[in-house]
C-alpha cells in the first residue's frame, strides 16, 4: 500500500484506498484529515454539479455547498481559505470513472479566493467561491483519454436527459472559456505490424458493417482503423486475435455505443 509520500500522480485508488492512505472520511469533495494534517480535494467529472476549470497547472476549484450560497468561511472552504499558511497539506484527485480516485498531485492555493455564478444541486443560479489551485510539482498532471473521453461522454447523456428549458439555460450558464491544461497522457505502446496485418486482413471493408472503406488514402490504400476487441486499457493485448479493421463510423460505434452484439460479432470474426 503506498503512503502520503510514496504516492505517484496518475496512480488510481478506490475510495477505501484513499481513506486509509490520507485518515479522511469516505464522503464529500474535500475531505479534511486532522490525523495526516491534510485535506483531500475531489474533482469529479461524472458525478459534481460543479465546473472545476483548469488553466495549464491551475485548477480553479469549486468549494463546498450544494445549494444556496456557499460560504467562504464555512467548513472545508475555511480550511482552504486558510491554506497554505495553516500548514494543511492539500492533495487534490479527479475521477473520470466511478469509483476510481487518479492521483493528481499536491497542491497549493496561489491567489485569493473569487466569486463566480454557477447553478446549484437544483439548478438555480448562484455564487459559487473558487480557490485556484497550483500544482506544487513541475510534473504535468496525468490524463488517461480514454477514461476522460468516457467521463465527457456520460456528461453529454446526463445532458440529453434535461428538458428542452432547463437544457438551453444550463448552456447558457455554462463557462465560455475553455479549460485548457498540461497532462502527461498515458502512452501504450502498439505495434505497427499487428495494425497493418489487420487492416491487410480486411481486404479493404469494415470487418463489422462489411462495407468497403469510405475513402482511399494518398497511397492508394482503403482507409480503415485499427480497434481491440478487448480495450487496451481495459487490460487487452495487442495481438492479432484480438484486433479488427473497422471504418471510422463503425470504429466511433464501438467506443461510444459498445454494444454487447457489436462485440460478439467481432470476437467471432476473430475466433
Amino acid at each position: 500500500m503506498d503512503s502520503i509520500e510514496t504516492l505517484q500522480p496518475g496512480t488510481i485508488l478506490n475510495n477505501a484506498q484513499l481513506c486509509e492512505i490520507f485518515g479522511c472520511s469516505p464522503q464529500g469533495g474535500m475531505r479534511r484529515s486532522k490525523r495526516t494534517n491534510t485535506l483531500v480535494v475531489v474533482t469529479n467529472h461524472i458525478e459534481s454539479i460543479y465546473d472545476d476549470r483548469w488553466e495549464g497547472d491551475i485548477i480553479h476549484y469549486t468549494g463546498m455547498g450544494q445549494t444556496g450560497e456557499m460560504e467562504l468561511n464555512a467548513a472545508q472552504n475555511r480550511t482552504l481559505n486558510e491554506s497554505p499558511a495553516n500548514g494543511v497539506a492539500v492533495h487534490l484527485f479527479e475521477v473520470f470513472r466511478k469509483r476510481e480516485y487518479t492521483y493528481v498531485g499536491e497542491v497549493e492555493r496561489i491567489a485569493p479566493a473569487y466569486q463566480a455564478q454557477q447553478p446549484d444541486a437544483e439548478g438555480n443560479l448562484r455564487l459559487a467561491w473558487l480557490f485556484p489551485l497550483q500544482l506544487k510539482s513541475s510534473m504535468a498532471a496525468p490524463l488517461d483519454p480514454e477514461a476522460a473521453d468516457e467521463a465527457y461522454r456520460k456528461q453529454e447523456r446526463q445532458a440529453r436527459r434535461l428538458s428542452d428549458e432547463k437544457l438551453q439555460e444550463r448552456a447558457w450558464q455554462s463557462p465560455a472559456e475553455v479549460s485548457v491544461r498540461s497532462v502527461l497522457t498515458a502512452q501504450r505502446g502498439r505495434s505497427p505490424y499487428v495494425a497493418a496485418y489487420a487492416k491487410r486482413r480486411a481486404a479493404g471493408s469494415c470487418e463489422l458493417c462489411q462495407a468497403p472503406a469510405p475513402f482511399q488514402t494518398q497511397g492508394g490504400e482503403p482507409y480503415l482503423e485499427c480497434h481491440h476487441i478487448e480495450w487496451l486499457s481495459r487490460g487487452g493485448k495487442d495481438s492479432i486475435d484480438n484486433t479488427v479493421a473497422l471504418c471510422p463510423n463503425c470504429h466511433r460505434r464501438m467506443h461510444v455505443i459498445e454494444a454487447e452484439a457489436d462485440i460478439n460479432a467481432l470476437k467471432e470474426i476473430r475466433k
